[in-house]
């Protein structure tokens, strides 16, 4: 996903000499075809991301495309009052990239671990939020973040799950993509970033009836669309590597609770810190976000009362 989001951004640079990459001191080995193809359009700020966003808000004031790139637990959750105040009060066009989202980077503890990315940001009017599935989302979203000529947050998580998609998806904003068909009055999953090819594998195996929804867009999400979902499904299970308070999960329950209501599994992260630190397949695990732990609790789901 991290190579994909790299060649989208060199195109988009090479094609519009606007656009702008401000890096707060990361990502440097990423950037190397960035920096080879167009050296006068990257900017590194520094270890100083809330100047950062500000130096974005003014830059996209004066004609440019800032995209402002750091790790998730910085890149929003350190500047989420810049990103209200600065860039989305104002509604100008700054791309914010948080690499690393969820427990990425597991080693490195809380500090790093980003759960609560998707709640800062879907609150901040303005601000659309992107959370791409596998390199083929992640490429069709650079370009939608391009064209929308708006503040958008996408959000990119761990990168070597394995693709969704064969090709790069049509998506409108707001939409949901089918990732599997199924069939009416079964279950549905629906599922954002990593954890989509976490659900495809588990309805393929235990659930071949069961429809699978990738969430590409957490916000803006089409009502119509989650709503039809919803009555066509007995229940419906939703997977993100985020905290279930405020995510997409909720997002789903709030739709369904005011145009249709169904019984909704939320699958992520509870509320509660890393107890310790290990691989991302130990936090997964710890969180209760490993393959086994979901089938345990979609099974229980499905033959409660």
């Amino acid at each position: 996903m991290r190579a994909a989001f790299s060649e989208a951004l060199v195109r988009l640079a090479k094609a519009d000499p606007t656009v702008l990459l401000l890096t707060g001191d990361h990502g440097y080995a990423l950037f190397d075809d960035f920096r080879r193809a167009c050296p006068a359009q990257y900017i590194n700020a520094g270890i100083a991301e809330q100047n950062m966003v500000g130096m974005a808000a003014g830059l996209a004031r004066v004609g440019f495309r800032p995209f402002v790139y750091g790790l998730a637990a910085f890149i929003p959750v350190r500047v989420v009052e810049q990103i209200k105040l600065d860039v989305a009060h104002d509604q100008l066009p700054v791309i914010f990239i948080g690499d690393g989202a969820g427990f990425v980077y597991s080693h490195l503890g809380t500090s790093h671990q980003s759960t609560e990315d998707i709640a800062c940001t879907r609150a901040i009017p303005n601000l659309s939020v992107y959370s791409p599935a596998d390199r083929f989302e992640l490429t069709a979203c650079m370009e939608m973040a391009y064209h929308s000529k708006s503040a958008v947050y996408l959000r990119m998580g761990k990168s070597d799950r394995g693709d969704v998609h064969v090709a790069v998806p049509q998506v409108t904003a707001g939409s949901l993509l089918q990732a599997k068909s199924g069939k009416a009055n079964d279950i549905a999953f629906i599922a954002t970033g990593a954890l989509v090819r976490t659900a495809l594998d588990i309805a393929a195996d235990s659930y071949p009836d069961a429809t699978v929804w990738s969430a590409p867009f957490i916000k803006p999400l089409d009502n119509e669309q989650v709503t039809a979902i919803c009555k066509q499904h007995r229940g419906i299970v939703v997977l993100e590597e985020h905290s279930v308070l405020g995510g997409l999960g909720s997002a789903i329950a709030e739709i369904a609770s005011e145009f249709a209501p169904v019984r909704i599994l939320r699958i992520g992260v509870n509320d509660r810190y890393s107890e310790h630190c290990g691989t991302y397949e130990y936090l997964l695990k710890e969180h209760g976000l490993d393959r086994l732990t979901i089938e345990l609790r979609v099974h229980d789901f499905l033959t409660a009362n």
